[in-house]
Formats: structure tokens, C-alpha cells, sequence
């Protein structure tokens, strides 16, 4: 049990990083002056936001996965390159990416247009811009929404357990079929849960208060 609750936090903190990435990279590909460039990033969000998050795991990890090319493992087994692992962490990080775009998007509409100017004034080009004045006031305003993605996203890496990812709801679902414990089980489950989700809020309100400039944001 504490191999699976040591491999949840592994697997949430991977996909809090790799979602917050794609969030800051999505938004600022929203503002491309390419056209097809926006509307590969506003499909994507669509795409990821409007379908089930079991649904994409089970597209990525059956789907996807038997087309990948199998490789030879130390025991002589040929084995998909790609574990079921990484379906976990590629399927979790784009779904809440697709929210982080979004969320990273209304922070950076809610900064002064005349900040935006002055930084392109003082010879600033547009991914500068982005990275050094913009992205910075636009965290401070989508701190609490970003909070809140991130809180559910911890919350749906219990769906790893549908491709056999070996977190606490699959483990706690084999010490159960095998043992007569399932209230302790389930008490063990729920507040840890509580544990990680209560540790995660914590650091983010801190860091939100860190982060407040007085007059601008929440």
C-alpha cells in the first residue's frame, strides 16, 4: 500500500509539471500570428476538453499503443516501447493541459495592454515579452483556477488503474481480492486522498500569497 501511495505522488507530480507546461506553451501559441497555428491549439483544447478523460487513456493506451513498435526486454519478450506508465502520464498531462491553456489565457488577457507596449518599446520581442513580463503578471491572476486544475488532476490519477498503473486504488483493489480488509482499505485510501490533496492546496495558497503584488490580480 505505501508502494502505491509513493507511486501516486510520483505519477501526480509528473503530470502537475508536464500539464503546466503545456498550459504556458498553449497559451502562448494562442497569440500566434499563424493562423492554422491557433487553430491546431483551440482543437486541441476542444478535443481534450469535451471527451471523457477514461475515453483518451483507453484511445491512448489501445489505441495508440498497438501501433507503437515493440522492443526486445532483458528477458527476451518483445514489449510496446511505451509502458503503460507513460500512456498514464501523456493522457493525464494533455487533458489538463487543455485546461491550463485556458487558464493561462484569460491571466495573460487580464494584463495591461500598455505593459505589453512598454516591454515592446524598450526592444522586447514577442517571446520575451511573453516570458518576462507577461507570463509573470498573468500567474498571478490565474493562480486560484490554476489551483483548482491541478487539485482535480491529482484527484482523476486514480483513473491509471483502468490500464493497470500501479497507484493506491489498483493496489488497494489487489490486497482486497485477496484478503478480507476492504473497510481499512477504503478508510486508508480516502484519507490519503485527503492527505495529498490537503498538502497540495496548502503549498499553492502559500505560493499564491508569495506571489500577490498589491493592486494587480486577486
Amino acid at each position: 500500500m505505501i508502494d502505491g501511495f509513493v507511486n501516486t505522488i510520483y505519477l501526480s507530480l509528473v503530470c502537475l509539471g508536464f500539464s503546466v507546461i503545456i498550459g504556458i506553451v498553449g497559451a502562448w501559441l494562442q497569440g500566434s500570428p499563424l493562423k492554422w497555428t491557433r487553430r491546431l491549439v483551440n482543437g486541441y483544447i476542444q478535443l481534450f476538453r469535451n471527451t471523457p478523460p477514461l475515453v483518451q487513456m483507453y484511445f491512448f493506451f489501445f489505441a495508440l499503443g498497438s501501433l507503437m513498435p515493440r522492443v526486445e526486454n532483458e528477458w527476451g519478450i518483445m514489449e510496446p516501447i511505451l509502458s503503460n506508465w507513460h500512456w498514464a502520464i501523456l493522457s493525464l498531462s494533455f487533458f489538463a493541459g487543455s485546461f491550463n491553456v485556458e487558464i493561462f489565457r484569460s491571466g495573460i488577457e487580464a494584463v495591461p495592454k500598455a505593459t505589453v507596449e512598454a516591454a515592446e518599446a524598450l526592444g522586447y520581442n514577442r517571446l520575451q515579452t511573453y516570458v518576462y513580463v507577461v507570463l509573470p503578471l498573468a500567474l498571478r491572476v490565474c493562480l486560484p483556477a490554476l489551483n483548482n486544475n491541478l487539485v482535480n488532476l491529482v484527484k482523476t490519477t486514480t483513473l491509471a488503474y483502468a490500464i493497470a498503473v500501479p497507484e493506491m486504488l489498483y493496489v488497494a483493489n489487489q490486497i482486497w481480492s485477496d484478503s478480507l480488509n476492504v473497510p481499512e482499505m477504503m478508510t486508508f485510501l480516502l484519507f490519503a486522498y485527503v492527505l495529498l490533496v490537503g498538502l497540495l492546496v496548502m503549498v499553492m495558497n502559500k505560493w499564491e500569497r508569495s506571489m500577490r503584488l498589491p493592486g494587480f490580480g486577486a
